[in-house]
C-alpha cells in the first residue's frame, strides 16, 4: 500500500519542478513510510510513497519500462491479487521480469494491454500511468473504489494524488469550499466523482480517466449490472463458500505480518476463521485484534442498535480458532483528546463528524501497526449480503431516499441542528438528497420479470453497494494509512459482489434473517454463539465521561467568538448542546458537539475558503 500523486503540465518542463513534486509527495509519508521517490520529464512528474508489502527490496516506485518510442513511468498503490497469473501470461507472451513485485507485473500488463490491463486485475488499487510514447497520463481506480484517488484539472494539465492533501500542496490550488462541498460533508450519500474542495473530483470507482494535450476522457470498465441468478440455495452457499476461501487465500499472502480484524460479529468471525484455517494448514497461527472500551463489558447497556457488547463472542471466536489475539482496550480520555482529532482530520482531509467512532478506529490500527502490517477485515459484507436493519425496516424500504438515512435520523438524530439557521436553508440538504437518490436509483438494472419487491431489495442492495459502502472504505483507507497500516477488504471482492448482488433478496435472507448466505457457507467455521448473534454496528463508547470532555471542549470554543467555525455554527445552538445537563446519551447533542469540533479543527488546519454563496 502506497501514496501517489502527480503532475502533468503540457506547456512546461516539469524536471525543474522537483521542488513541488517533492512537497506533495511528503505529505503522503505516512502511507508510504518504508520508502519514497520522484521521477520526472518533460511535462510529467510522478512521485510515490512507499509501504512494502511484497518484494520488499525489488518493489520500488515510481517504475519504469524504456521502450522505442518513449518511457512509460508508473505509481501504484495497493495490490493486484492475481498477479501471479499475470506474470505467467505475461512472460508466456515475452515479457522479462526483474522483481517479485505486484507492481511489475501491472506495469507489463500495461505495455501488453493498455488501460484494458484494468479489466483483468483482481484486487484494490489506484495507479496513475505516464505513457511517453503518446504523452498522455491513464488513472484507474478499482471497481469498488477501496483505494481512493483524487485529479485537478489545470489549465495546461492536471494533478493527482491518493489524498486530497497531495493535490492542496501544489502553489496552484486555493483549498477553496463552496455549498456543495458543505453539501456532501453534511450528508451520508457520497456523490460519484464528487471530492468537497472546488476543482477537485474523484476518479470513480471502475474507471479510467486518460489526459493529453485534448483534453480529459472517462472510460467506465466495470459497473454492478443485473444479471440472471439461476443457482439453487445449495449452489448459491457452495458458490459463496468457494468464493471466499479463494479470496481468503489470495489475500493472506504478504511479504510482513498479517492479521485479522475480529469484532465478533458474523462478518469478521467469517473471514477470521477462513484466515486461521488456511494459516493453520501450513502451521501458522492467525493473529486478531479487536477494540474495547474501558469498563464496557462489564458495565455495558443495551439498547435499540446494540444488544451485547463485542468483547465475548470476540474471545469465543479467537478460541475456536485458536488466533492469537489481542484486545486494544481504550479509554474516554484518548477518544477525546484533541490530539487524536487533529490526526483523524489530518488523515482524512475533512471533518467527518463521527467522533469517537473515527477516533476509536484510528487507534485501533495505531495500535495494531505495532505488531502488523496488513489486516484482513469484514468491512463491506453488510452491504454485500445484506446485513443493516434498515434492509429488513418497511419505513427505509419505502422512504425514496437513501435508507440507511431513515435509520440514522432515527437512532442519531440530525447533526446539523448546531449549524446557523441561514446555512442550513442555503445548503438546502433535502433537495440535494433528493436529487442524489433520484440519480442513483435510476442507475439500477431491472431484471425482466423481478417482482416489485425483488426490485426494490436490488434497489437497496445497489445504493448500498455504490453509495454507501465507499463512505466506508474511505474511512477505513484514511485511518489506517495515517499509520502506515494495510487493510484488505475481501467482501470487496468484486467476483463476490456480482454473484451475491444479483442472487435474489428471497435467497439473501432465506432463513428471515440478515446475511443468511454468508451465515450458512461459514457455518461448519464459526461458534454458534456467533452464529446466533444479532447484527451489531461498530461500537461507539457508552462512557458519559466522554461527552463531558465533549461539552468541555465546546465551551471553551465558545469563549472564542471570533473563531471561524461560528461562520458555520450557531453559538446559542452549541451552547445548548453543551449544557452540562444535557443527557450523557442524548445523541443529537453528542453528535453536535462532535460536529463541531471536527469543524473547528478542520477550520484551524486547512484554513479553506469556505464560500457560502
Amino acid at each position: 500500500m502506497c501514496g501517489i500523486t502527480g503532475w502533468v503540465s503540457f506547456d512546461r518542463d516539469l524536471t525543474a519542478e522537483v521542488a513541488t513534486l517533492d512537497a506533495m509527495t511528503e505529505t503522503m509519508a505516512c502511507r508510504g513510510p518504508d520508502d519514497r521517490g520522484v521521477w520526472t520529464e518533460g511535462p510529467a512528474g510522478l512521485g510515490h510513497r512507499r509501504l512494502a508489502i511484497i518484494d520488499l527490496p525489488g518493489g520500488r516506485q515510481p517504475m519504469t519500462a524504456a521502450t522505442p518510442h518513449g518511457t512509460v513511468a508508473l505509481v501504484y498503490s495497493g495490490e493486484a491479487y492475481n498477479f501471479t497469473e499475470l506474470r505467467g501470461e505475461l512472460a508466456a507472451r515475452g515479457h522479462r521480469f526483474t522483481t517479485d513485485s505486484d507492481t511489475e507485473a501491472v506495469l507489463r500488463g500495461y505495455l501488453e494491454w493498455g488501460d484494458a490491463v484494468a479489466e483483468r486485475l483482481n484486487g484494490m488499487y489506484a495507479f496513475a500511468v505516464w505513457d511517453g510514447r503518446t504523452d498522455r497520463l491513464v488513472l484507474i481506480r478499482d471497481r469498488m473504489g477501496v483505494k481512493p484517488l483524487y485529479y485537478r484539472p489545470t489549465p495546461d494539465g492536471v494533478l493527482f494524488g491518493s489524498e486530497p492533501k497531495a493535490i492542496l500542496a501544489h502553489p496552484l490550488v486555493r483549498p477553496r469550499v463552496g455549498l456543495d462541498g458543505l453539501r456532501e460533508l453534511f450528508t451520508m450519500v457520497k456523490t460519484p466523482g464528487h471530492a468537497v474542495w472546488e476543482g477537485m473530483r474523484e476518479v470513480e470507482p471502475g474507471t479510467v480517466v486518460t489526459v493529453d494535450r485534448s483534453g480529459l476522457r472517462h472510460r467506465v470498465y466495470w459497473r454492478l449490472r443485473t444479471r440472471p441468478h439461476e443457482d439453487d440455495r445449495a449452489t448459491t452457499i457452495g458458490t459463496v463458500r468457494s468464493l471466499l476461501d479463494d479470496i481468503v487465500r489470495r489475500q493472506l499472502v504478504a511479504d510482513v505480518p498479517r492479521c485479522t480484524l475480529l469484532s465478533g460479529g458474523l462478518d469478521s468471525s467469517a473471514m477470521t476463521a477462513l484466515a486461521a484455517r488456511q494459516l493453520g494448514a501450513h502451521g501458522e497461527k492467525v493473529r486478531s485484534f479487536a477494540v474495547d472500551f474501558a469498563g464496557r463489558t462489564d458495565h455495558f447497556v443495551a439498547d435499540e442498535l446494540r444488544a451485547t457488547p463485542d468483547t465475548p463472542f470476540v474471545h469465543d471466536v479467537a478460541r475456536a480458532s485458536g488466533t492469537d489475539h489481542q484486545d486494544i482496550v481504550l479509554d474516554a480520555d484518548a477518544l477525546a483528546d484533541p490530539a487524536v482529532r487533529e490526526k483523524v482530520i489530518r488523515a482524512r482531509d475533512l471533518p467527518a463528524g463521527l467522533g469517537d467512532m473515527d477516533a476509536s478506529l484510528y487507534l485501533l490500527f495505531k495500535a495494531i501497526r505495532e505488531r502488523s502490517t496488513v489486516a484482513l477485515s469484514g468491512e463491506s459484507a453488510d452491504e454485500v449480503f445484506g446485513g443493516y436493519r434498515q434492509f429488513f425496516d418497511e419505513d427505509a424500504r419505502t422512504a425514496g431516499t437513501f435508507p440507511w438515512l431513515v435509520s440514522l435520523a432515527r437512532h442519531f438524530g440530525d447533526d446539523t441542528d448546531v449549524l446557523r439557521p441561514e446555512l442550513v436553508k442555503a445548503l438546502d440538504l433535502q433537495t440535494y438528497v433528493a436529487d442524489g437518490y433520484r440519480e442513483a436509483a435510476a442507475q439500477v438494472e431491472r431484471l425482466d420479470g423481478e417482482s416489485d419487491f425483488e426490485f426494490r431489495m436490488r434497489r437497496i442492495s445497489h445504493l448500498h453497494l455504490t453509495r454507501f459502502v465507499r463512505i466506508l472504505l474511505d474511512r477505513k483507507d484514511r485511518a489506517s494509512m495515517a499509520v502506515g497500516l494495510e487493510v484488505r477488504v475481501p467482501f470487496c471482492d468484486h467476483r463476490l459482489v456480482e454473484y451475491v448482488y444479483n442472487a435474489p433478496w428471497a435467497l439473501k435472507s432465506f432463513d428471515g434473517r440478515e446475511k443468511s448466505l454468508l451465515r450458512e457457507a461459514t457455518a461448519d467455521l464459526i461458534p454458534r454463539s456467533v452464529y446466533d448473534r444479532v447484527k451489531s454496528p461498530y461500537p461507539s463508547t457508552q462512557d458519559p465521561r466522554y461527552a463531558v470532555a465533549l461539552r468541555h471542549q465546546a465551551q471553551d470554543l465558545l469563549t472564542r467568538p471570533d473563531h471561524p467555525v461560528f461562520d458555520l455554527v450557531d453559538p446559542e445552538r452549541l451552547r445548548r448542546a453543551a449544557r452540562s445537563d444535557t443527557p450523557a446519551g442524548g445523541q443529537a447533542a453528542r453528535r453536535g458537539l462532535e460536529r463541531t469540533l471536527d469543524l473547528a479543527m478542520w477550520l484551524e488546519l486547512y484554513a479553506p475558503e469556505v464560500a457560502l454563496g
